[in-house]
């Protein structure tokens, strides 16, 4: 040994066959744990080694049909060893077949360059096998609803956005149609999973997950229907109030969220003010819920779809109107035409002045600091509309035990305003 290292060069395809090797092995470890299963480690590993030796002879030779051969060869070999299964009840071995010849495309991957994302699908692909019986307790639980609001989720993500044009149209350019329907699809999307994940926690979970995802879908839909409902159930009062106060306490979470995708540069500003709402409204709900009384008979709110196309349409022009009332006042009369809007609009939906302010911000009309105080305004305008809320369906009873909660916020998020929003 002369203490010399081999080249890069000549380790390269050791390293893509090892590769290979090791992604079949990760497979195959999960479905060795399969009775049913006629692959196990060792078919795996060999089929994912033999997935990067096709692609090497066929790259060697020029002759993409090698792999093609070998992909043929593997299926009609795996799918032999289920035929020949004689027992009556015997798994089919769909999950299995596919798997192989996953596997096998996987190492023909590794082979080409691709070993990063050949290792993050076969990862990927581990968990879904691993996880069957959570997956199927999954889908069982999902209602008609539920599956109609992931596809619709889908049909606005995947269908509607790629075909809108990305340019700015109208006075001011600020109207992009496929920026706009962008906005819904982040709003959509941060509401679906709260939809979901309410709809599949029940009425045995804890305050604090019924209220957090109810803020996700809409603080206002949860306020207005526990408000209601403690009203009708003097019993539901306390239970009602906390969730509706972690609810608003929610939605400062998801402002910051939105922030992060959609303006980062102005999070610098506006996490402070945020972070100063979140943090007194925390501190009360906690000194209050000390003695607060268990959630056996802890109720889910009926909530509407957040994915429907009539809502991503309603909110799709209200964004769109607010965006470019705010452009065009804030290039009239400066900031206080768009402060105007933010309290306006703050009334009817957080979100929508929010995503403006923030992408006004992001062109450059408006600093960090206007952007954030009308983000501040359209809180503390909604701050009051829910407490208006909590008095006119709560009674006089909801207010006066859970107003101040659902205000401290709101004078965390005005100090904050004072404080940090320049």
């Amino acid at each position: 040994m002369d203490g010399t290292f081999l080249p890069f060069e000549q380790l390269a395809t050791p390293l893509k066959l090892l590769t290979g090797l090791a992604i079949g092995l990760l497979l195959g470890l999960q479905r060795e744990k399969t009775p049913s299963a006629k692959a196990g480690l060792r078919t795996f590993g060999l089929v994912g080694l033999f997935g990067t030796v096709a692609a090497l002879v066929a790259d060697a030779l020029g002759n993409a049909w090698i792999v093609a051969t070998g992909l043929a060869l593997v299926g009609l070999m795996i799918v032999a060893a289920y035929h020949r299964t004689e027992e009556p009840e015997a798994d089919s071995g769909t999950t299995t077949v596919i798997a192989v010849l996953l596997c096998y495309g996987l190492g023909v991957m590794v082979w080409h360059d691709r070993s990063q994302l050949a290792v993050s699908v076969a990862i990927v692909a581990t968990l879904l096998l691993h996880f069957k019986t959570e997956l199927h307790g999954l889908s069982a639980r999902l209602s008609r609803q539920d599956v109609a609001s992931i596809l619709q989720f889908a049909v606005l993500t995947f269908i509607i956005l790629p075909l809108l044009p990305d340019r700015g149209i109208g006075p001011y350019r600020v109207l992009n149609p496929h920026h706009v329907w962008l906005m819904v699809v982040l709003v959509s999307g941060v509401s679906l999973i709260g939809y979901l994940a309410l709809r599949l926690a029940g009425t045995q979970r804890s305050l604090l997950l019924v209220g957090a995802f109810g803020g996700l879908v809409s603080s206002t839909a949860t306020t207005l229907v526990y408000a209601r409902e403690a009203h009708a159930r003097p019993a539901m009062l306390p239970i009602g109030g906390a969730i509706i106060v972690i609810a608003n306490l929610v939605v400062l979470v998801r402002l910051a969220v939105m922030s992060a995708v959609v303006a980062p540069g102005a999070l610098l500003v506006l996490l402070p003010v945020l972070g100063t709402g979140l943090a007194l409204g925390a501190a009360l709900l906690v000194r209050r819920r000390r003695n607060a009384p268990a959630t056996a008979d802890l109720a889910t709110p009926e909530l509407s779809n957040p994915t429907s196309l009539r809502v991503a349409v309603g909110f799709g022009v209200l964004y769109a109107v607010v965006l470019f009332v705010s452009a065009w006042l804030s290039e009239r009369v400066g900031a206080g035409g768009l402060y105007a809007v933010a309290v306006v609009s703050g009334f009817v939906d957080v979100d929508a002045i929010t995503l403006s302010s923030l992408n006004l911000f992001s062109d450059g009309s408006i600093s960090a600091g206007v952007a954030v105080v009308a983000v501040g305004l359209a809180y503390l305008a909604a701050v009051a509309f829910k407490l208006g809320l909590l008095g006119f369906l709560g009674g006089r009873e909801m207010l006066a035990r859970f107003g101040p909660l659902v205000a401290a916020p709101g004078i965390g998020v005005a100090a904050g305003l004072l404080l940090f929003a320049r």
